[in-house]
């Protein structure tokens, strides 16, 4: 089975539905609420785990209780959660999200400051049966170390860039970083997702760059010129955590060995299958859900 190891942040959400956002300081009540576990780098795990693959899952959490929440959700999703670390004292992540009936989602975050950012006490090399590193921007130290361990051991490491990295090398330490057009705005300064790529010519010697951009598809570089794979078109019910379903399906699709494109489609098409379903990570889809879609739309 191929295995993916997805490092980074873990939450705890909250996830309410709503008509609208809330525009004034005042009284509103949801019309459903879904409380599961999130967070960028668990979300892709659930997501390998289910398309098919083994998800290993490391991140920090604290002594509480939330923290037996978090892990008992991953488990029971098949994700072995075997570089976890809880600290004593410390808050784990928790995450208040609104959705409204355009599928559109507004997060509050809660991430404790005292999270040691240390993460020597993961694996110094990767283990054998890693396939593939995926890691987020809420973790960047252990993004960094467990993507230099993949390419010494020549396999991806994927980047997952919601927002512009604070790490010096975790980047270049990538194999492949996707962003989200936020993340790649914040680091170019460039507000067209084109122009953005393109300012990465210059850092893309062994490092493949993308973008996603929502229901516009995704961006890439191939080659120093800009390509783009348009998006399945669906009616979006929850967009909370397409773009970690979308990383966590890129990450599996290129450990199997699948070509660029094609990597592209299968993470396109398991991101617009998610969107499908409220209740974030919740509508992350199954392998031959998948395929079905693919071949539905004659892009297999």
């Amino acid at each position: 089975m191929t295995t993916v190891l997805c490092v980074g942040i873990a939450t705890l959400d909250y996830i309410y539905r709503v008509e609208e956002m809330p525009k004034a300081a005042e009284k509103h009540r949801a019309l459903d609420l879904v409380i599961t576990s999130g967070g960028i780098a668990a979300n892709a795990a659930v997501a390998v785990a289910r398309l098919g693959g083994q998800a290993v899952f490391g991140g920090r959490l604290g002594d509480d209780a939330v923290a037996v929440e978090i892990l008992n959700a991953l488990h029971a999703e098949d994700v072995r959660c075997s570089y976890v670390r809880g600290f004593p004292g410390v808050k784990s992540p928790v995450s208040t999200i609104l959705v409204d009936r355009h599928g559109e989602r507004m997060v509050v975050s809660y991430r404790d400051r005292s999270l040691p950012e240390d993460a020597s006490w993961l694996p110094q090399e990767l283990p054998p049966d890693v396939d593939a590193v995926l890691g987020d921007t809420r973790w960047e130290e252990a993004a960094a170390r467990m993507f230099r361990a993949a390419r010494r051991a020549g396999r991806p490491a994927v980047l997952d860039g919601d927002r512009a990295p604070e790490h010096p090398t975790v980047m270049q330490d990538a194999t492949h970083v996707a962003f989200s057009a936020q993340g790649l705005r914040e680091l170019t300064g460039e507000r067209d997702p084109r122009q953005g790529l393109l300012a990465l010519r210059q850092r893309a010697q062994d490092v493949w760059f993308a973008v996603t951009v929502g229901a516009e598809g995704v961006y890439y570089l191939e080659n120093g010129e800009v390509r783009h794979a348009p998006a399945f078109p669906v009616a979006a019910v929850d967009t909370l955590g397409a773009g970690d379903v979308w990383h966590g399906a890129f990450a599996l699709a290129l450990a199997e060995g699948m070509p660029i494109r094609r990597a592209i489609d299968f993470a396109s098409a398991a991101s617009a299958l998610k969107c499908l379903t409220f209740g974030g990570r919740n509508g992350a889809p199954r392998r031959g859900d998948v395929m079905a879609f693919l071949a539905g739309r004659g892009a297999l």
